[in-house]
């Protein structure tokens, strides 16, 4: 007689942040146990969302889905020798392991029952990663803060105060707030400036590369999401992370490209992989440093 469900939770932290991918969504229930997922060279970091204000949260190796409140998690399972049903959820998201005895229709409601608990541990994983990596940052007088895959010198001043030339070899970042202004407000007005370089040089990759693929975008929006670098949808409307910024340019370059790829093929298919690789045959190793990069993306 078979011994009942169990179910075991585990909730692991640390290790490198990386970057949500997403393969082409696939039904909640299967009709037959996938294999573990084989994805192209350069698996998919990104997901191509309905809505820009849908959130989800996806494992770079997964091979099944659930919708749990909303939000679409898709996640690794496994088989184990494991006597019960385990979730675990680390830096890539959501690992689900079950023994050999155990339907998937069964693995499917288990997940469903701890959906509440799967999607608090997700959330609360994105937001400590992003808060360890925005601490990194002192955004006082003199600290350095990551600007295209280097840095640039934060240069707080009262209002008022003339910025006085540096060396050339310096490039800082003016930030003028009121006397006695805090942290936070330091941060903001920085922040405000980052956001500023990131929508230039976002329109300026998107008309770089847009012809080259044949396509035309209709909208950029920067997004502050703390699961995904960008999104594209089907009317041309773009959205990319004003994060990005922080990372070097042949990073930025890999998920512009990878959204206009979208404007073509709006999945994870061969024939978008062959897209996004007509202009950039690199695009693999590219995404393996934008999977390393030490940001609460993975992520954000």
């Amino acid at each position: 007689m078979r011994a009942p469900l169990q179910f075991v939770l585990d909730f692991f932290t640390g290790g490198d942040p990386v970057m949500p991918a997403a393969p082409t969504m696939a039904p909640l229930v299967q009709p037959s146990e996938p294999p573990p997922a084989s994805p192209p060279t350069g698996a998919p970091p990104l997901r191509v969302l309905p809505t820009p204000e849908t959130t989800d949260f996806t494992h770079p190796n997964a091979n099944r889905h659930a919708v749990l409140h909303g939000m679409t998690v898709s996640f690794l399972f496994e088989r184990s020798r494991r006597r019960s049903i385990g979730f675990l959820v680390g830096a890539e998201g959501l690992v689900v392991r079950a023994p050999s005895w155990v339907t998937l229709r069964e693995v499917d409601a288990a997940v469903q029952e701890k959906g509440a608990w799967i999607v608090a541990k997700l959330q609360q994983f994105k937001q400590r990663q992003t808060e360890q990596f925005q601490q990194a940052i002192e955004w006082t007088h003199g600290a350095h803060v990551p600007f295209l895959g280097g840095t640039v010198q934060l240069c707080v001043l009262e209002r008022g105060t003339p910025l006085h030339e540096a060396s050339p070899d310096v490039q800082r970042l003016p930030v003028s707030v009121p006397p006695g202004a805090s942290t936070t407000q330091v941060r903001e007005v920085a922040e405000a400036w980052l956001k500023k370089q990131a929508r230039n040089l976002f329109e300026q990759r998107l008309q770089h590369f847009a012809p080259l693929l044949g396509v035309r975008w209709s909208k950029l929006s920067l997004s502050s999401a703390n699961t995904r670098w960008g999104s594209a949808r089907i009317d041309g409307h773009i959205r990319l992370n004003w994060r990005l910024i922080h990372l070097p340019v042949s990073q930025i370059d890999y998920v512009v490209v990878h959204e206009l790829a979208h404007l073509r093929e709006m999945n994870h298919s061969p024939r978008f992989w062959e897209t996004v690789g007509e202009v950039m045959p690199d695009y693999a190793q590219r995404r393996k440093a934008l999977k390393q990069a030490p940001m609460g993306l993975a992520q954000d």
